[in-house]
């Protein structure tokens, strides 16, 4: 679907302003984790339906969650920089935007034992930099000159909103099906790209529908397993910048798909292990090589992108429930790194590099139907140098510290 009607986008709109989501980036720019209790255990979350995230991170839960809302928010530190080599000596700046407030939301309602719905709100996004004039005469990295340049300052501002509701069935004893339609409306906007033949041109809108299906199953009782999938959405143009992104301003969301396995090892540690996939390359204003395609030009079908490749990551988890009123946990993240050497260049405006994460939280329970959960993460600084069109390095760490709390009824 390429267009919304003029209601569902002031509604759309509406949410948006309800729910701002600064985009970021972690595994790529999708984040380590949904809800902070998968966020505490590395993201590991397909197996395990303990929250009501189930629309982003597998909607067979929604069938057996029972019925409860969670209502979380995170500041979220990434550190971002970049250095270029000129004939000046080497410059070095780092994006004056580095701290963000990210809410995210879930309901779910339990219509029977086997039926369950609900409605998760969350952000999704990863290309949110600003860096300041850098050179004398007030230009950045991409310009030649105060006249080209206006005031110097290069960036980009991607925002995304997804609402996901979702329906899940128990088709057999311990083994659910369910499948969320994923709602989503994002906003960008550019500046300092003049040298590019592109002037700044203020903030833009799109929107699309896309899916996301999911599998949760019991192998006996100790072992869940779990899967989930989404298709590229294809979302509506950037109008504003057909001659910014590949396809005439095209920015579709990528395909995604991940599979889980839950552990019980005693009765009160559970392991789980994630790997999920997401596949970049398959949108061309993200995948297509950025120098090797420049001479086709901006905005055109083959033309220049961010140059990601397809990122894989292992998420594995560890969680201990210490007493009856807390229970604690702590994660690893490792991804691939979407950003080749060749494409640095054009990634100072999303340097989507970092690779490992640490994590730690945990919830504390003080009634049967209520729970306050916390979650801390650390991703270590991360580089990637290039040589054309001239030396290049960028950088990224990360740092973020989130609360959320939980009503079942």
């Amino acid at each position: 679907m390429k267009k919304m009607n003029g209601a569902a986008r002031t509604l759309a709109s509406a949410a948006l302003l309800a729910v701002t989501v600064p985009a970021w980036a972690t595994n790529g720019y999708f984040p380590h984790g949904f809800g902070l209790k998968a966020k505490g255990m590395g993201g590991a979350s397909i197996a395990m339906a303990h929250d009501a995230f189930a629309g982003v991170n597998n909607p067979a839960q929604a069938a057996v969650v029972g019925s409860r809302w969670d209502l979380g928010a995170e500041l979220f530190n990434p550190r971002r920089s970049a250095t270029i080599s000129t004939p000046m000596g080497a410059m070095e700046v780092e994006s004056r935007k580095d701290t963000f407030l990210i809410p995210e939301f879930g309901y779910n309602v339990a219509l029977s034992k086997k039926l369950g719905v609900g409605i998760t709100v969350y952000g999704n996004g990863g290309m949110n930099t600003e860096y300041p004039a850098v050179f004398p005469g007030d230009t950045n990295f991409f310009c030649s000159g105060p006249t080209t340049c206006g005031s110097g300052k290069l960036g980009v501002d991607l925002m995304q909103l997804i609402v996901a509701p979702t329906v899940a069935y128990e088709v057999a004893d311990g083994h659910s099906f369910g499948v969320s339609p994923l709602l989503v409306y994002q906003m960008f906007k550019a500046y300092g790209l003049q040298a590019f033949g592109l002037p700044n041109q203020g903030q833009d809108s799109s929107t699309g529908i896309g899916l996301r299906l999911g599998y949760l199953g019991k192998l006996g009782d100790r072992v869940t397993v779990g899967a989930s999938y989404s298709p590229r959405i294809d979302m509506s143009r950037f109008d504003k910048y057909e001659r910014l992104f590949a396809k005439q301003g095209d920015f579709d969301i990528p395909e995604n798909y991940a599979f889980g396995v839950a552990l019980q090892v005693t009765p009160k540690v559970q392991v789980a292990l994630d790997y999920s996939r997401i596949n970049y390359s398959g949108v061309p204003s993200i995948g297509n090589a950025s120098l090797s395609n420049f001479a086709n030009g901006f905005g055109a079908a083959n033309g220049p992108g961010f140059g990601w490749r397809d990122v894989s990551v292992t998420k594995l988890g560890v969680q201990w429930q210490a007493s009856s009123q807390w229970t604690w946990r702590a994660g690893f993240n490792h991804g691939t790194n979407p950003v080749r050497s060749q494409d640095v260049y054009l990634n100072i405006l999303a340097p989507g590099v970092v690779r490992s994460h640490v994590t730690l939280g945990a919830t504390y329970s003080p009634a049967a139907n209520t729970e306050i959960s916390f979650a801390l993460w650390h991703a270590k600084r991360q580089e990637v140098s290039g040589s054309m069109p001239a030396p290049t390095k960028i950088g990224m760490s990360q740092n973020g510290i989130g609360l959320q709390y939980s009503r079942k009824f």
